[in-house]
């Protein structure tokens, strides 16, 4: 199982996990906001920081974040986006710069909810 652990009450992140849901003709991944129980739980079963302010993928038994994640994301998508994965070659510091930066204003730029958003029932399965 692939779980996407994502930022619930940011708006880019939440239009983020909806693009992932459409693109993800396999349904593969699963997802839960970091703020959850859930969420937090996985941070601790996985020994990752509490206050990580990143996307999470949990693989197996790997975990990625940051940009690494969103790469891992993105070869298993069924889209035109995966042209992006040229940035995989990169070193981590740089598209990982890129990552902080985007996470750095995306409520600023793209708002943020004063509550995680809840899921409604055509995706409801998908979270846990």
């Amino acid at each position: 199982m692939k779980i996407v652990l994502f930022d619930g009450v940011c708006v880019l992140c939440n239009s983020s996990v909806h693009f992932i849901i459409a693109k993800d003709q396999k349904q593969i991944f699963y997802f839960t906001a970091l703020q959850s129980k859930i969420g937090k739980e996985l941070l601790q079963k996985h020994h990752i920081a509490p206050t990580i302010d990143s996307i999470v993928l949990l693989d197996e038994s790997r975990v990625y974040k940051k940009s690494k994640a969103v790469f891992q994301i993105l070869k298993q998508l069924d889209t035109y986006w995966k042209v992006l994965l040229i940035f995989q070659y990169l070193p981590v510091f740089i598209t990982d710069f890129c990552y902080d930066i985007i996470a750095k204003y995306r409520y600023r730029v793209f708002g943020k909810k004063e509550a995680c958003l809840l899921p409604d029932d055509a995706i409801k399965s998908r979270f846990i």
